[in-house]
């Protein structure tokens, strides 16, 4: 069929072609080159997966995506998606009270000061008995020893038994359940095969504990999730206890990735390690930085709950409605310079950063939809483990690959970040 400019002027006409094999191609590219040959509307039908849409962009898309009245989750995530990243019957599927209910345990878990302390410390003393390691060995892949640092950190603060010679195990299943989500072909079937094995891990613990009664003490993740009740009193059956277990588990490990963004931005302006080394509040703007500047989540979606407009295009009743997240944080509108890597954007006096200006893990209210709520846990942790990065002695051998490909969902510099010769760092403060 031939292309005619009906397909870029019309803003209300819905694709005739689907895009699967398109964002598929593209990767964080695709939503952002189709708004720009849409003349950047802040609205783009869209056909995914066979089904008609909507794509939104903007501050105030992010108000109506967060809205339940516009948009719900029920339903909205795909199998394969399910199968991998978040679990059958995880809080990411939940609407309403159920949701707000769920929700409430991991913002009590993930947004307590005390808890994120605990589990930095954890993650500090991690990566100080693994940087003992590194200098004992020829090469490293960050990128590798970040997961096993954080994936034996978060099971240690979980209260989650790791034993000796499971680490590894755990650590490749918790990253492939997260590097698989949006594939197809082999990275799929390993998400999918390690999702299985650690909700079989991971449901008898929570049956364990159940049994075991109520702690002396403040209960740990584990236990929390083991004693959780919905609205009605119910308990959560072992296998969605593993699963939302899983949920406190796998995004910690997640933060390997921004680590690894961390050590790429530091080799590319090697400036930014003096000022890291000097001021706490430095580190916190270049974690911020990280999150903004380099590729996490391209999008998120729901289905629509009710027919509706925006920005000029008509919304049918469960239909498709994506949220830009990527385009977002690299809006010129929000984001001066957008491509340009620059901590002081968070830092500079009078810098101020609304709830929605920065969505690398989604935006609205933690409390009262779903935006992530261990974005303070990210936080902490990157302007914790980024110093010691920012420290620490080491070669970067020229034959690896660090280019960073978009088509690649999530993607990660193609070399993990090898480092050699890592020698004794200089010593962290805290």
């Amino acid at each position: 069929m031939k292309a005619t400019s009906r397909d870029v002027s019309d803003p209300l006409r819905t694709p005739l072609l689907d895009s699967t094999a398109s964002l598929l191609t593209k990767g964080y590219g695709w939503l952002p080159d189709l708004r720009r040959r849409a003349g950047n509307a802040p609205a783009v039908p869209v056909r995914i997966l066979g089904r008609r849409g909507v794509a939104l962009h903007g501050k105030e898309a992010v108000d109506f995506f967060y809205d339940e009245r516009h948009v719900r989750r029920h339903d909205a995530l795909p199998g394969p998606v399910l199968d991998t990243l978040f679990g059958r019957g995880a809080v990411h599927t939940l609407d309403g009270g159920p949701h707000r209910g769920r929700k409430a345990l991991f913002l009590t878990l993930l947004k307590d000061p005390e808890r994120i302390a605990s589990l930095v410390e954890h993650a500090r003393r991690a990566w100080d008995r693994a940087e003992a390691d590194w200098q004992d060995r020829e090469r490293v892949v960050l990128f590798d020893e970040a997961a096993r640092v954080l994936t034996a950190a978060v099971h240690e603060w979980a209260g989650v038994p790791l034993p000796t010679g499971e680490e590894e195990t755990a650590a490749r299943d918790l990253v492939a359940m997260v590097d698989g989500f949006a594939a197809v072909g082999p990275r799929h079937v390993r998400a999918r095969r390690a999702r299985r094995r650690q909700e079989r891990r991971l449901a008898p613990l929570i049956e364990e504990l159940r049994y075991a009664g109520a702690p002396s003490g403040q209960a740990t993740v584990a236990q929390a999730v083991a004693a959780h009740t919905d609205a009605n009193g119910r308990q959560l059956d072992p296998h969605t206890g593993a699963v939302e277990l899983l949920n406190v588990l796998r995004p910690t490990v997640a933060v390997a990735w921004f680590v690894t963004f961390a050590a790429h931005a530091l080799h590319r302006w090697p400036e930014h390690r003096a000022l890291l080394a000097a001021d706490e509040r430095y580190a916190r703007g270049f974690a911020q930085e990280v999150r903004r500047f380099y590729p996490f989540a391209p999008f998120t979606g729901g289905l629509a709950a009710a027919d509706t407009r925006w920005g000029g295009v008509p919304i049918e009743k469960g239909s498709l409605v994506l949220l830009d997240l990527y385009g977002h944080d690299h809006d010129p509108d929000l984001w001066p310079e957008p491509y340009a890597f620059d901590p002081t954007r968070f830092t500079r006096p009078g810098a101020t950063i609304g709830r929605d200006d920065l969505v690398p893990q989604g935006g609205g209210d933690p409390a009262a939809g779903h935006r992530c709520p261990g974005e303070d846990i990210t936080l902490a942790l990157l302007a914790s483990l980024v110093p010691r990065l920012a420290r620490l002695p080491h070669d970067v051998p020229d034959e690896q690959d660090l280019s960073i490909p978009l088509h690649r969902v999530p993607t990660l510099p193609r070399s993990g970040y090898v480092m050699e010769r890592v020698r004794l760092a200089s010593p962290v403060a805290g």
